[in-house]
């Protein structure tokens, strides 16, 4: 199978190649969704030009980009949208774009085909009355299923992206067959963040402690899907490193799992007007590096600092929970974008499946709740308050070990960005010299990863080595009994003529 365009490999780690843009062309849209984080619907004051556009998909080129995807608001209601899509194949890049679908017609779906549209995904976040009601649009949910089958039949790339939130789960299991029906092969799915239009209605967000109950329907349905043809690829907020980790992150290898935020090393967001971050979702205030109507591209991906937090960031710069955890240096905080919408300061992550895991080992579990509203600008973020309480039902379980951020109350917001600066005595030159990210292996007693000097599980608590001993005889004894089931049903179907 050939490898996807946006994967990475060790020399993009190496030299922090922006493999995959994202790019929002317009922030004109035809939807009035409640959780939309860029507020679309009506265009920037002052949208690139198609010369703009061209250069900056020449400067993309040059830098090593292997995957854009061109998104809005609505990316079909640009009026160029095509020649940039031709101009993006024309470089050798893979080209989609992510939709609602509402207005997709079948001239515009066509015209971009013809001019190498490679692949589509259509937002699609529920069964037809959750999905219209957040979309803000009567019939959206049977346009977007209609824009699934459309392209079906073009032959491209399929995909479908569900953003989960408060009310999602009861809709997955029955969305999913819903989505392999209409021609998707592939569905992403992320968590509802708190900005935009979400800090608007935050009651669409989930509770950090309800990926209890996700994440093993989220497993569940990942193994349903794959047979019937659906690969699930969960986005950078949905994990990280529990039980189920090993399932869903890697594609069906578990040597692969989350290694951390892409945004500024392996990734970059552009906004409609050339505002330049590190990734899409994230803020503009903070985050911006620049802009490419004043810098190149190439100037701003090397040089500019709001980019390349994620470059220079250590330990160090966690804070609650995630500081102190076994995962901590391999999984940095986990999404920036989630952590930061919610407190104005990356690096703690309450949306975590092992922190949600630890937390009821305690009879605890975390909730957040809005303490200040967003501005009315896109990819505004309010306030968020985040509160350590008891399991209804349970008592806590006391523990003079336990640390500060695992006993019940509020923990205090960091405040406003904490600027990551370059440590003393790196230069802008080792900066750009990116990391490896660290490979854990599995423990096959408990399926948890851990790292590979251990031999003793940390989390279970077994021997590594005889876990792992275990483990292969019992591959060895299912590959035996499957390769006997093949060969009797090869002679129940081919059985020896009578004498």
């Amino acid at each position: 199978m050939d490898r996807p365009a946006r994967e990475r490999v060790t020399e993009d780690f190496k030299r922090h190649v922006p493999v995959h843009v994202v790019w929002e062309i317009t922030l004109a849209c035809d939807l009035k969704c409640h959780h939309c984080g860029s507020r679309a619907g009506l265009r920037r004051d002052s949208e690139l030009t198609t010369k703009e556009c061209l250069e900056v998909i020449e400067s993309i080129a040059r830098l090593g980009t292997r995957e854009v995807t061109l998104i809005g608001g609505e990316a079909y209601l640009r009026n160029d949208w095509v020649e940039l899509v031709r101009a993006i194949r024309d470089h050798g890049m893979f080209c989609a774009i992510q939709t609602g679908g509402r207005n997709l017609t079948d001239k515009r779906l066509e015209a971009a085909v013809e001019a190498g549209l490679q692949g589509i995904g259509v937002s699609v976040d529920g069964l037809q009355s959750l999905h219209d009601e957040l979309r803000g649009v009567p019939g959206s949910y049977e346009r977007a299923l209609d824009a699934l089958r459309r392209a079906k039949k073009h032959g491209i790339g399929v995909s479908a992206n569900t953003q989960i939130g408060a009310r999602t789960m009861p809709d997955l299991p029955e969305l999913m067959h819903t989505l392999i029906d209409a021609g998707a092969t592939h569905w992403q799915i992320q968590l509802t963040v708190a900005m935009g239009n979400a800090v608007d209605n935050p009651e669409v967000l989930l509770q950090p402690y309800q990926v209890l109950d996700l994440i093993p329907l989220l497993a569940r349905l990942y193994n349903e899907g794959l047979d019937r043809g659906m690969l699930m690829l969960p986005g950078n907020n949905i994990g990280y490193f529990g039980p189920f980790e090993h399932v869903f992150r890697g594609m069906g290898d578990d040597s692969v799992h989350f290694s951390g935020c892409a945004a500024g090393q392996n990734v970059i967001g552009l906004e409609a007007d050339g505002s330049m971050k590190g990734c899409p979702s994230l803020r503009t205030a903070g985050f911006t590096g620049g802009n490419v109507r004043e810098m190149s591209v190439e100037d701003i991906w090397n040089n500019a600092e709001e980019l390349h937090f994620g470059r220079l960031r250590s330990v160090d710069d966690l804070w609650g929970f995630c500081r102190t955890c076994y995962y901590n240096d391999v999984c940095r905080g986990g999404c920036t974008w989630t952590a930061d919408s919610l407190f104005g300061r990356p690096g703690n992550n309450p949306y975590c499946h092992h922190r949600a895991l630890t937390l009821e080992k305690q009879g605890l579990r975390e909730r957040v709740f809005k303490k200040k509203d967003a501005p009315d600008a896109p990819f505004a973020i309010g306030e968020f308050g985040l509160v350590v309480e008891p399991i209804p039902g349970r008592e806590p379980v006391r523990s003079d070990a336990a640390p500060a951020h695992l006993t019940p109350g509020e923990i205090a917001t960091p405040g406003p960005l904490l600027r990551i600066r370059r440590k003393p005595g790196t230069t802008a030159a080792s900066a750009r010299e990116g990391r490896v990210p660290e490979r854990l292996v599995v423990c096959r007693a408990c399926n948890q990863y851990i790292h590979r000097h251990e031999t003793s599980c940390p989390h279970c608590g077994s021997d590594v080595a005889a876990a792992a001993d275990v483990y292969a005889q019992t591959v060895i004894r299912r590959r035996a009994l499957i390769r006997q089931l093949e060969e009797a049903l090869a002679r129940a179907s081919h059985p020896i003529a009578a004498e």
